[in-house]
C-alpha cells in the first residue's frame, strides 16, 4: 500500500504532461484525491497499540551496500503523511496552475511520502533529495521579484547541508555496515562512533537536518525562498517540506547520537531559544506579510526544536515530561503545517485582490470582508496558541515538559510567545480595523471556491483543538517507544 501511495503522485504527474494544459488541476486533484484514499485506508489499517512497524515492505534493492527497499509507517509517519494529503491538496486550489507546475507539485508530494516512510538510510537520502530539484524549480520557474537569487539560495543552503549528512551516512556505514535505521538507533545508545569521528558524522547530520527546518543561523535562506515563491509553494514549504527536517531529527540524530545531543544539550538549546526569540522579533520587523508568516514559522518550529533538544538535555528526565514534551513535539508539527499554510493562503488572497502584501497596504478590511478577516482571524489566534484551537495543544505540552527539565532555557522561550502576540495584535489592528482605506474600497469578501478551502480547514483547526484524541491516539505508542530509547 505504501508503495502505491509513492507511485501514484508519479503516475498523476506522467498523466498530467501527456493531457491538454487546460486539464492539468483536475487531473492532479483526481490523483490527490486516489492518494487521500489511500491514506485514509492506512489510517483505518493502523494498529495503534502496535510497537513495531506496520505496512512493511521489504524488497532487496543494492544488496552490494546493504541498501533495501524498506518502508514501513509508525505513529510519526503516518501523521506526516495525513499532513501531506491535507497540504497538497490544498496548495492545488490556492491558484491557477500550468502542466509543468502541477507535475512538479506532485513529483514533490511523492517524495514527501517517501521521505516520512522510508526506513533504510540510502532510500531515505533518495526521496529526501528528490523533493529537493522540484521545490527549486517550482521557485525559480513561477516565483515573484528577486526568484533567481531566492531559489539559488534555497538550492545552495539545502544541498550542502545534503552533502554534509550523506558524507556522515558513508562514514557511519562503513564503521558500521548498515544503512537501516532500526539497527543503527540500537547502536546509538551505547555509542554509535567514537572519539572525532563521532563529533564529524554528528557535525554532518546535524548540519543538514538544521539547514532544513531551518534552526537559527542556519535559517536565512528561508525568508527570501517563502516570500519569492508562489503562494501554493509557500505553503507546501511551510506546511510539509520544512517537517522533513525535524521528522530528520527524531528518526535519525536523537536515537543515533543521544550521548553527543547530551553534551551540546545547552548550546543546542541556546539555538532553539534563538530561533524562538529572535524569529518573533524579526517578524514583528517586517511590513511584508509574507515575510512576517514566513519569521513566525520559524519561531514555531523552534518550539518543536526546544521539545527535542529537553528530551535528551540532562541524566534526571522524568519520563511522564519527557512524554509531554515529545507528544508537544508531533502535535506542534501537525498543527504547524496546517495553521502556517492557511496564514499564506490568507496572505495570497489578500495580495490577489490588492495587488500587494504591505501590512500598511490595507486598512479597515472587516467593514468590506467580514467572513475573511473573521476565518483569517482564528488561523491567526491558532498560530498564536488560543486554547480551543490546535495550535494550543502542541505548545502546552511542549512548555509543560520542557518547564520541567530545563526551566531556565523555557522561561526565556515563553519571550517568543509575547512576541508573537503583539505581532498578531498589530497586523490584526492595521488589517481590519481603522477605517476603511480608498485602495480596498472594492474589495470582494470570500467567494464560494474560497469557501470550499477556508471553512474544512478551520473545522479541523477547531477539531484538533477541543477533542486532540483522535491525533493523540495515532502518535501515543511511538511517543512512549521513542521516550523509552531516549532515556
Amino acid at each position: 500500500m505504501i508503495t502505491a501511495l509513492i507511485l501514484i503522485p508519479l503516475f498523476g504527474a506522467f498523466a498530467v504532461c501527456v493531457w491538454p494544459h487546460t486539464n492539468a488541476r483536475p487531473i492532479a486533484l483526481i490523483f490527490n484525491a486516489i492518494t487521500a484514499t489511500l491514506v485514509f485506508m492506512l489510517w483505518r489499517n493502523f494498529d495503534a497499540t502496535a510497537t513495531s512497524l506496520q505496512m512493511v515492505e521489504r524488497h532487496v534493492w543494492i544488496p552490494a551496500i546493504g541498501a533495501e527497499y524498506l518502508v514501513g509507517t509508525d505513529g510519526l509517519s503516518l501523521l506526516l503523511v495525513l499532513l501531506t494529503s491535507i497540504i497538497i491538496p490544498f496548495a492545488f486550489l490556492v491558484q491557477r496552475m500550468d502542466r509543468g507546475f502541477c507535475a512538479l507539485m506532485l513529483v514533490t508530494q511523492s517524495a514527501l511520502y517517501g521521505t516520512f516512510t522510508a526506513q533504510n538510510f540510502v532510500l531515505w537520502f533518495l526521496f529526501y533529495e528528490m523533493s529537493l530539484i522540484p521545490a527549486f524549480l517550482l521557485i525559480k520557474i513561477w516565483g515573484g521579484e528577486n526568484r533567481d537569487r531566492a531559489a539559488t539560495k534555497f538550492f545552495l543552503y539545502t544541498f550542502l547541508g545534503s552533502v554534509a549528512m550523506l558524507l556522515s551516512f558513508l562514514g557511519i556505514y562503513f564503521a558500521k555496515g548498515t544503512f537501516d535505521f532500526a539497527q543503527l538507533a540500537g547502536l546509538g545508545k551505547q555509542g554509535l562512533l567514537s572519539g572525532n569521528v563521532a563529533w564529524l558524522a554528528f557535525a554532518g547530520i546535524f548540519l543538514g537536518l538544521a539547514v532544513k527546518v531551518p534552526l537559527f543561523p542556519f535559517h536565512t535562506w528561508l525568508p527570501d525562498a517563502y516570500e519569492t515563491a508562489p503562494v501554493g509553494v509557500s505553503m507546501v514549504l511551510t506546511g510539509v517540506l520544512s517537517k522533513m527536517g525535524v521528522y530528520g531529527f527524531v528518526r535519525l540524530l536523537l536515537p543515533l547520537f543521544p550521548n553527543e545531543i547530551k553534551i551540546l544539550a545547552p548550546w543546542l538549546l541556546g539555538l532553539a531559544v534563538c530561533s524562538i526569540v529572535f524569529a518573533s522579533l524579526a517578524a514583528w520587523a517586517q511590513s511584508d506579510l509574507k515575510r512576517m508568516v514566513a519569521y513566525l514559522s520559524i519561531n514555531h518550529l523552534g518550539y518543536c526544536m526546544l521539545g527535542l533538544f529537553v528530551i535528551t538535555a540532562t541524566t534526571v528526565r522524568p519520563a511522564v515530561e519527557m512524554q509531554a514534551a515529545l507528544s508537544g513535539v508531533f502535535m506542534q508539527i501537525f498543527n504547524h503545517g496546517i495553521t502556517a499554510a492557511a496564514l499564506f493562503y490568507y496572505v495570497g488572497l489578500l495580495e490577489q485582490r490588492r495587488g500587494l502584501r504591505g501590512i500598511n497596504d490595507f486598512g479597515g478590511l472587516m467593514q468590506r470582508t467580514p467572513l475573511l478577516c473573521g476565518w483569517m482571524s482564528v488561523a491567526m489566534f491558532s498560530s498564536l496558541g488560543l486554547p480551543g484551537l490546535n495550535g494550543f495543544i502542541g505548545e502546552f505540552l511542549i512548555f509543560k515538559g520542557s518547564f520541567a527539565i530545563a526551566a531556565s532555557f523555557t522561561a526565556v522561550a515563553v519571550i517568543g510567545l509575547l512576541v508573537t502576540a503583539i505581532v498578531f495584535a498589530r497586523a490584526m489592528q492595521a488589517l481590519f480595523s481603522g477605517p476603511l482605506t480608498e485602495s480596498c474600497s472594492a474589495f470582494p469578501d470570500l467567494g464560494r471556491t474560497e469557501k470550499v478551502v477556508v471553512v474544512p480547514v478551520t473545522l479541523l483547526m477547531l477539531a484538533i483543538g477541543l477533542a486532540p484524541q483522535f491525533v493523540f491516539n495515532i502518535i501515543n505508542t511511538t511517543v512512549i517507544q521513542m521516550t523509552r530509547l531516549l532515556s
